[in-house]
């Protein structure tokens, strides 16, 4: 039984789905986006209501799956996804040229990652609320396919893990995290 894949996704105006054999293709006013279908699931289009099936309940894993990617196509076309990624540390920055990042991380060189196609970013420096003001550089990335954008968001973030301690380098800005207390000199 697949509670996911039993949903009803409502297709919102101005996009059109059109449904192929192994692929789901959405246009809506952000851009184009193929989903690809697993065998077994088949999707049926009647008036703004999407609708996957099944052909047997062994496949209720991909009936979930096809349902997630198609829904996750058309939220993307329309109002696209966000990830917000931190760069903490004393000389630690980001900076945003053309169609690359460059990062200062405390190596002995910058780290250049080029961005690939769909995937924008923007960067801000922001002071955080603490006792000791220290500046932080936010990269927002934007884009309309959520599967390229958290596996570039995961890419920069394993450039510099943060750090246990004092938790430097390049993290998530959504996720908390605990750190490690240091020595008691006792």
């Amino acid at each position: 039984m697949s509670r996911i894949g039993k949903k009803v996704i409502t297709v919102p105006a101005g996009v059109t789905v059109t449904i192929r054999e192994g692929e789901l293709e959405v246009k809506g006013i952000k851009g184009e986006l193929k989903t690809p279908v697993p065998q077994g699931i088949t999707f049926k289009l009647e008036g703004d209501q999407l609708q996957a099936e099944r052909t047997s309940d062994d496949l209720a894993a991909m009936h979930g799956l096809a349902r997630a990617l198609a829904n996750n196509a058309i939220v993307g076309v329309t109002e696209g996804f966000t990830k917000q990624l931190d760069v903490v540390g004393v000389g630690y920055k980001a900076d945003v040229q053309s169609k690359k990042v460059v990062f200062a991380l405390g190596y002995s060189h910058p780290v250049e990652f080029p961005l690939p196609e769909g995937v924008e970013v923007k960067s801000e420096r922001v002071a955080t609320k603490s006792s000791i003001p220290q500046y932080q550089t936010t990269l927002t990335l934007s884009s309309i396919d959520k599967q390229k954008l958290g596996q570039v968001a995961a890419e920069m973030h394993r450039l510099r893990r943060p750090d246990a301690y004092k938790g430097k380098g390049v993290r998530y800005a959504n996720v908390l995290l605990k750190l490690k207390p240091g020595k008691t000199g006792k």
